[in-house]
């Protein structure tokens, strides 16, 4: 396991700029750890909820930019749905936010093919005219998104050892 170590100070920092900033400092300490690269065998390297804070960020990062459409041409979708990811919020005590991730898995699996192709910028607005169902799953997110954030920060803050060593 890699050590990720963040300093009293900057989490204090981070605490007292809000939520978004608490979260951010460990996300940012847990990438930094694996160079950037989320890969298998950097994956390696973290435990269970670790992995879970940077799906977490990359699913917050693509839907809130463009949907789950976006997330899942981007690529991410095999991380999002093909992992333990809904289950592992749901341990975080996130039921909604689970059960979104098994409804959107859902889509995935009907449209996918159509999604994960490369297009040009023109096609890739079309995919969201194609897919309407996800609007909804979208707008979902959107308006629970802070909520959740807070969720999550508060998550962290009770488990910290299980995200980073506090020097």
């Amino acid at each position: 396991m890699t050590d990720i170590r963040i300093s009293d100070a900057q989490l204090r920092q981070a605490a007292e700029e809000g939520m978004d900033a608490f979260v951010h400092v460990f996300v940012e300490a847990i990438r930094q750890s694996i160079h950037g690269e989320l890969t298998a065998e950097t994956m390696a390297q973290l435990n269970a909820d670790q992995i879970t804070l940077l799906a977490w960020d990359i699913l917050h990062e693509e839907v809130m930019d463009g949907g789950f459409v976006q997330l899942i041409h981007n690529g991410y979708g095999p991380f999002i749905f093909k992992n333990p990811f809904a289950k592992a919020v749901k341990l975080w005590g996130m039921r909604e936010l689970s059960k979104l991730i098994y409804d959107a898995h859902t889509l995935y699996l009907k449209y996918k093919d159509q999604i994960e192709v490369d297009c040009t910028e023109e096609e890739f607005m079309a995919l969201f005219e194609k897919c309407p169902e996800f609007d909804e799953m979208d707008d979902t997110f959107v308006e629970k998104e802070e909520a959740w954030t807070a969720q999550i920060a508060e998550y962290i803050d009770q488990h910290l050892e299980q995200f980073a060593h506090v020097e």
